[in-house]
């Protein structure tokens, strides 16, 4: 049954999000009305040095995919544009990436064959649709659930990827061509066509991988790749080698981006690039992420998660209908952005206009661009997939994420990847759901200077009648039964603590499971003959139990504050009795000056005491009686230890500490109304209990004990 605050709660919810929305679409205009212009100097010659890694690049990712090179160059300057107005990052660059390019295909390959028109459709509905995705997240305010993807998720997927990627571009860099989509049809086909081994091609191709790695180790800055293919077409060129069976890209397009003609309603291939599209649009998002909170982390820079959900949606549609395909963020490539002093978002818009200005001056010149070349630059580029750094720190690390890196990557070898990479975020929210559905329950116990609670140590002693457990984790359905089973066993293990306290400062959330499970544990108590409290609960928390009702079952009252707890539950609930004669702990701040004492004999202080037997009278129905009464005044005993007595007690009263009543012969006036007092009325409780059983019927108890005859601000004797 939903009650009335959490259907607030949801309406508030969507109205929120409802007023977001334009706030989100027209970050443009946001942008551009703050842009400081001191800024554009830096952002123009960042944007100009991510243009040359973002040219070759785009031509080369386009090729893992097995697209034609311009739809990498569409998608690079169309991507790189919106993806930065419309995302919150300064340094993410948006474009073609090598691990989407390999997901893409794996995930095209079962609409269409490579090279066909419908190839190209397909590709650009994928990215439409992968941008929907994206952006109703977004718009949703679901950027949150990025934050359950396992890290390990995204470090297997970008090895499994590495390794297909140097392993499907081997073929090309051998000058050879042959249909494989997988890895063991790659390497069966490289073994059976080794024979037909290009020389020129090799040489070509080698000759590239050794100039980017020379370059790379000169000066890191140096543009390997755009050197390399550079010098690689210029051999190509001069010496006429497209005549002598090396493979070259071909000329390409001229001018801006064409619109493509996307079939919207065809619902047939809508479905079958479904899976492959939610696969594409949640691995893209996490790298997305992951990227910008990676460099956000070194420059301060606050993120907006769904913000950036939008930015990436909007870049994928743009791409798709400009004739491109799926994007997301480079790591490389934000990470040239950042090195190369860009301050704002503005300089990757530079960048993808670069793009557009050198693909028009170099179309022409692409026709003596060697396919072996681009397939060294994708083998270094696979090569730094395989982060091993970070392997090894997961390896090391905790078994859950270990396991998920590990079934990630294999899956990537060896299954279809949207199967892959889907069944690696599942493995993430099933670790985590493990995770939080055995939350930690703890036994905690005040430390040497009673400032704070700590977790209990095996050699050290708790209170005989006072349990106190810390709840780290949320009451929800899966971890209700986990939570409940470790308090029954913390009460069996203590049968003797009727009492408990729950710090639950840890619990941030809590659903119907989690009432019932704490109005069970409430009614245990109370059989018990003791009391649940609770301390620290969370404002949310609070509100839901008090929507449920739980909060006026269990009382205001049990709710109670850290600064007094203690106080309150040593002054107002346990029993003294078992605190003076029972326990030689002294746990609490409380107990320390507690007078304690020893007897020989054992006392039977655990007597249960049947409601409604025990007559009581007020402080003020005393005073009248002793003072203004007259006739035969009521005798008043004392039953506290004789170092209470001392510092206060009623004029008239005589001392008679509680262990004589239990253990030594009285003599008392049976003709004269006994009244019992001792600090609170519990120990005084059990007396009168006692002597009733020994005969005495004109037995009262003095409601509240000395607590309420001093908060009466009646007469105390002191002695000496």
């Amino acid at each position: 049954m939903t009650t009335y605050l959490e259907t607030t709660r949801t309406d508030s919810l969507v109205r929120t999000n409802l007023q977001s929305i334009p706030r989100f679409l027209l970050r443009p205009l946001h942008f551009i009305r703050g842009y400081d212009r001191a800024n554009l100097r830096p952002d123009l010659v960042a944007g100009l040095t991510v243009g040359v890694v973002l040219l070759p690049q785009a031509i080369a990712y386009a090729l893992i995919a097995e697209l034609p090179a311009q739809v990498g160059l569409y998608t690079a300057i169309v991507a790189a544009v919106v993806g930065a107005l419309w995302g919150s990052s300064h340094h993410l660059q948006t474009g073609p990436t090598n691990a989407i390019s390999l997901l893409v295909l794996s995930s095209l390959l079962a609409v269409a064959a490579p090279g066909s028109p419908e190839f190209l459709v397909a590709a650009g509905m994928m990215a439409v649709m992968v941008g929907v995705f994206q952006t109703v997240m977004g718009l949703a305010r679901l950027g949150v659930l990025v934050n359950f993807v396992s890290h390990s998720v995204v470090v297997g997927f970008s090895a499994g990827a590495g390794v297909l990627i140097a392993v499907q571009q081997v073929p090309y860099l051998f000058g050879l061509a042959y249909p494989s989509h997988s890895l063991v049809e790659t390497i069966q086909g490289l073994f059976v066509h080794l024979s037909r081994l290009e020389e020129i091609s090799l040489a070509l191709g080698i000759g590239t991988v050794v100039l980017i790695v020379g370059l790379k180790k000169i000066n890191p800055k140096i543009p390997g790749s755009l050197i390399a293919m550079v010098v690689a077409a210029a051999f190509v060129a001069l010496f006429r080698l497209d005549e002598q069976g090396v493979r070259v890209i071909g000329e390409l397009p001229q001018g801006l981006p064409p619109l493509a003609e996307l079939p919207f309603l065809d619902l047939e291939l809508i479905s079958q690039l479904s899976m492959g599209a939610l696969a594409v649009a949640a691995i893209g998002l996490v790298e997305a992420m992951s990227i910008a909170r990676s460099i956000a982390s070194q420059t301060n820079q606050r993120l907006n998660s769904n913000q950036e959900f939008v930015g990436q949606g909007l870049a994928n549609i743009a791409s798709g209908f400009f004739s491109g395909y799926p994007c997301s963020g480079s790591f490389t490539r934000s990470a040239v952005n950042y090195n190369a002093g860009a301050q704002t978002s503005l300089a990757s818009v530079f960048s993808g206009l670069f793009v557009l200005v050198s693909m028009i001056a170099i179309a022409p010149l692409a026709v003596y661009l060697p396919r072996t070349a681009l397939a060294g630059v994708l083998i270094v580029t696979a090569y730094g997939m395989v982060d091993q750094a970070e392997i090894r720190r997961i390896w090391r690390g905790a078994r859950g994420d270990a396991l998920i890196m590990v079934a990630t990557f294999m899956g990537t070898l060896f299954l279809d990847l949207a199967f892959a990479v889907l069944a690696g975020i599942l493995l993430s929210f099933a670790l985590y759901i493990m995770k939080t559905s055995v939350p930690h329950v703890f036994a905690v116990v005040p430390d040497a200077e009673f400032k704070h609670f700590v977790d209990q140590q095996p050699h050290q002693d708790s209170c005989p009648q006072l349990g106190i457990l810390r709840i780290s984790g949320d009451l929800y359905f899966g971890a209700v039964s986990h939570i409940e089973e470790a308090i029954y066993h913390h009460l069996d293990k203590n049968p003797e603590q009727r009492y408990l306290l729950l710090r639950m400062q840890g619990v941030n959330q809590c659903d119907f499971s989690g009432i019932h499970m704490l109005e069970a544990v409430m009614r245990m108590c109370r059989d018990r003959g003791g009391d649940l409290f609770l301390m620290k609960v969370q404002e949310p928390v609070r509100l839901f139990m008090l929507s449920t009702g739980f909060y006026d079952r269990i009382g205001a009252d049990h709710f109670l504050m850290e600064d007094y707890v203690i106080g309150y539950i040593f002054q107002k609930i346990l029993d003294p009795a078992i605190c003076i004669y029972e326990c030689h702990v002294r746990v609490f701040k409380e107990c320390q000056n507690l007078p304690k004492q020893a007897y020989p004999a054992d006392i039977p202080l655990h007597t249960e005491i049947p409601p409604d037997t025990i007559a009581d009278i007020s402080p003020q129905e005393l005073w009248d009686r002793l003072y203004n009464g007259g006739g035969r005044l009521p005798l008043v005993i004392d039953v506290r230890e004789p170092r209470e007595f001392k510092r206060g007690h009623i004029p008239q009263a005589e001392l008679v500490p509680l262990p004589q009543i239990l253990s030594v012969p009285l003599n008392l006036p049976d003709d004269r109304e006994i009244v019992v007092v001792c600090r609170g009325g519990r120990r005084s409780a059990r007396a009168t209990y006692l002597l009733q059983g020994k005969g005495y019927q004109n037995v009262r108890v003095l409601r509240g004990g000395m607590l309420a005859w001093e908060a009466a601000e009646l007469l105390e004797a002191i002695d000496p």
